[in-house]
């Protein structure tokens, strides 16, 4: 099976999920898990384009959003020992590990920021993320010489969702914001690369549906449009 074939096989595996479970969050995880362990669990089918990594920041490559706005699947690409600020997500999520790995160190909030634990991404593995789980987190990638790759997926267009981000010494709010795209200079904690590194980055304040489109769509919708129907 190509790589169209797997992205396109995953995507409508979750478009029934996500129909056939509603609101149901664990449901959700639990076939999610599965779906997404199967798609990371041979690393030969994401595009070059979108795992370029960028020795400034870590990259975030828009795969697929679902029309309907229930799902959206993002490629992290990490360099060497790059990571994020500690970040909440506000709707579930999944972090499937497809190259490399990737550490994490998840936290609650109380009263400031307390440390529930850290755990460490290998290709293949599968991890999720809810308000009702544990929403917290710091990541970064665990390898020093070279880069690491996960794919995450939302329940949501991310790229809509306001999230925030917390001062790890204080717990405090530093900012709410929408999920920064790769883009021209580094904005806030969420950093971005050159604006003419085009591949399908994932939505900013300014884009909309047709602004994606017009860029000429996503991994997931070019499998889906250039495989053969099931």
């Amino acid at each position: 099976m190509g790589g169209n074939e797997k992205l396109r096989e995953f995507i409508l595996g979750m478009t029934r999920l996500v129909e056939d479970a509603g609101a149901d969050e664990s449901a959700v995880l639990a076939g999610g898990r599965d779906l997404l362990g199967a798609l990371v669990a041979t690393d030969d089918w994401l595009p070059d384009e979108f795992a370029a990594p960028d020795p400034e920041s870590y990259r975030q490559y828009l795969l697929y959003c679902d029309p309907l706005e229930r799902f959206s699947v993002v490629s992290f690409v990490w360099g060497p020992g790059q990571r994020t600020p500690v970040h909440d997500h506000c709707v579930w999520g999944m972090i499937g590990m497809l190259r490399g790995a990737e550490r994490a160190r998840n936290f609650s909030r109380d009263d400031g920021l307390v440390l529930t634990g850290e755990e460490t991404l290998n290709p293949g593995d599968v991890a999720a993320v809810s308000p009702t789980i544990g929403d917290i987190h710091e990541v970064a990638n665990a390898l020093a010489d070279r880069a690491s790759i996960s794919i995450h997926v939302y329940g949501a267009n991310i790229g809509a969702v306001a999230r925030h981000v917390f001062d790890a010494e204080t717990g405090e709010t530093i900012c709410v914001r929408l999920f920064q795209p790769s883009g021209s200079k580094p904005v806030g904690p969420f950093r971005r690369g050159p604006r003419d590194a085009r591949p399908k980055r994932i939505r900013g304040e300014n884009d909309d549906d047709s602004t994606i489109r017009k860029r000429g769509g996503t991994a997931g919708d070019r499998a889906l449009d250039a495989a053969p129907a099931a």
